[in-house]
């Protein structure tokens, strides 16, 4: 029987908190193995690949509007309204890796966040350049997370009734 196994021959499983996974890294953010580099390289192509496909899809409607001659109002209307929805869907996003968002916030951005989408894609991949989006928060919390877990387990060390009692 391997040390990882318990006498049932179930896979022990480490004590205290855990970490959290990050979308598509998993717990490899831990220890950075399991492809960690590789999934980090990925994310950054991914992002920045999704990106430009949806600039082009972007292009290609606003190529309609033109066909469509709607006017240089709505053209501009709409050119301003990604460029905006954009740039507050990425400093959304970019503030995410760094503090847990409010989620009735999030909840009440979530149109607004669909519309900015390459915002939120092109802040994926400037995160990714450095490190797992989200992993400077997630190394913080359990960082924070095993230090209490550990005063609580030393402070409860020892047997009670072997205490001195005071006089």
């Amino acid at each position: 029987m391997s040390a990882e196994t318990d006498t049932n021959g179930t896979p022990e499983t480490p004590a205290g908190p855990r970490p959290e996974p990050i979308r598509f890294f998993g717990t490899t953010w831990v220890d950075h193995s399991g492809g960690y580099t590789a999934r980090r390289i990925g994310v950054a192509v991914g992002s920045l690949a999704a990106a430009a496909a949806a600039c082009f899809v972007l292009r290609i409607a606003y190529d309609g509007l033109r066909i469509a001659d709607v006017g240089s109002f709505v053209s501009l209307l709409m050119v301003v309204m990604f460029a905006v929805c954009s740039s507050l869907a990425f400093r959304h996003t970019w503030s995410g890796f760094s503090t847990r968002p409010d989620p009735d916030r999030h909840a009440s951005l979530r149109g607004l966040l669909s519309i900015g989408f390459v915002g939120s894609l092109l802040a994926y991949f400037f995160r990714s350049l450095t490190e797992a989006p989200g992993e400077k928060l997630h190394r913080a919390e359990y960082a924070n997370a095993r230090e209490e877990y550990d005063k609580r387990l030393t402070r409860r060390s020892g047997n009670p009734s072997k205490k001195r009692r005071r006089s």
